[in-house]
């Protein structure tokens, strides 16, 4: 019999720089007012986190309340502010967290299963402490859920289905993924906003998304050279090769950048948010820009990418126009308004040597 989803408290936060990070492969992988000034945003492209916590103040949320948020399986009526909210989505404490908001527990992704809190979120957390769900998809754990005593349920990044989010409903007001993207594939502005809704803090969210898009605008700007270029985050498995579509989050940083995702890749994940390929067929993946993701969990790592002799023959590989994610990729996968900053602080320059038309230059140097 497999064992039941457990409640674990978090007892360690993770002190370790963002580069020594271990990462796991992806699970299935109305406007308000806040309070607060917003703080200075960093420099574009920088590693640091833009406006870290957000503003914070919960001045005013309040006044949001009743609000209908509208998602995939209804319009769930938040009646009054949640004092007790629960996280099922896999990431989307970064957010809860960034609105100044302390959730009572939170869903484990990959990792510490003691600590889902990484280095980006730490100065948004604070001292928060919120229990560890960790309910594989599929798994979940209503009675845990339910002694919890949530009023709030969120689950914007959960994949639930219509059966769970009923369940859930019976519990507390439940907002599920929206309805007019795949599941695992609502951009991270579109869940910003929904969360920020929910909790009465949509002036919050706004502020937390320009942020974000105000440093990937001006990347964008700085590199018009990558307008129209095409692009596939690839996975390298046992039995052949994986690729995001364009509307999972990875595949949405590069096109948020200009680049574009083959249209034949979309097609053939249809209404999936990753597909997968044979090895046979590795020539699809021989495209102006080649990111692998998640090659830590290849059996020798990115050696083994690099040695295969199909995909070593492909002018993306010979030419130098191949990135490997690697140390980031935990704030790559994570797709948050607190992670975005460091994604893009550590990508941009591997981008930048993948397109410089030098074959020598080694986009993703491991020293």
């Amino acid at each position: 019999m497999e064992s039941l989803p457990t409640v674990r408290p978090q007892r360690v936060r993770r002190g370790v720089a963002l580069l020594g990070v271990v990462t796991l492969l992806v699970a299935a992988c109305s406007e308000g007012t806040g309070g607060g000034a917003a703080t200075s945003t960093p420099s574009a492209g920088s590693g640091s986190p833009a406006s870290a916590a957000g503003p914070t103040s919960a001045e005013g949320a309040s006044a949001a309340f009743p609000v209908a948020i509208e998602h995939k399986y209804s319009s769930t009526e938040i009646l009054d502010e949640p004092e007790r909210v629960l996280s099922l989505g896999y990431q989307e404490h970064d957010t809860i967290f960034a609105l100044g908001v302390e959730p009572v527990a939170v869903r484990y992704w990959y990792g510490d299963q003691d600590d889902v809190i990484f280095p980006w979120a730490e100065d948004a957390a604070g001292d928060a402490d919120p229990e560890i769900l960790n309910m594989p998809d599929g798994n979940l754990s209503v009675e845990v859920i339910a002694a919890l005593d949530p009023d709030l349920i969120l689950g914007v990044y959960s994949g639930i289905t219509e059966d769970e989010y009923a369940t859930l409903s019976r519990i507390a007001p439940t907002v599920a993924q929206p309805g007019e993207f795949v599941d695992y594939g609502t951009p991270w502005q579109d869940s910003t906003y929904m969360i920020g809704a929910a909790l009465g803090r949509s002036a919050q969210a706004d502020v937390l998304v320009q942020n974000v898009e105000d440093r990937f605008e001006a990347v964008r700007e700085s590199h018009p050279e990558w307008d129209g270029q095409s692009v596939v985050v690839a996975t390298y498995g046992e039995d052949g090769l994986g690729f995001f579509a364009s509307e999972d989050p990875r595949s949405r940083f590069f096109t948020s950048l200009g680049f574009e995702v083959p249209a034949e890749l979309d097609d053939l994940a249809g209404e999936r948010f990753y597909g997968d390929i044979s090895f046979e067929e590795g020539e699809r993946l021989d495209v102006d820009v080649l990111v692998w993701d998640q090659v830590n969990f290849t059996e020798g790592g990115r050696a083994t990418v690099e040695s295969d002799p199909l995909l070593a023959q492909l002018g993306v590989s010979t030419e130098g126009r191949t990135v490997f994610v690697g140390g980031i990729e935990d704030a790559f996968a994570w797709n948050s308004v607190l992670s975005l900053p460091v994604a893009l602080g550590g990508l941009v320059p591997m981008l930048e040597r993948a397109t410089d038309g030098d074959p020598s230059t080694d986009p993703s140097p491991t020293s």
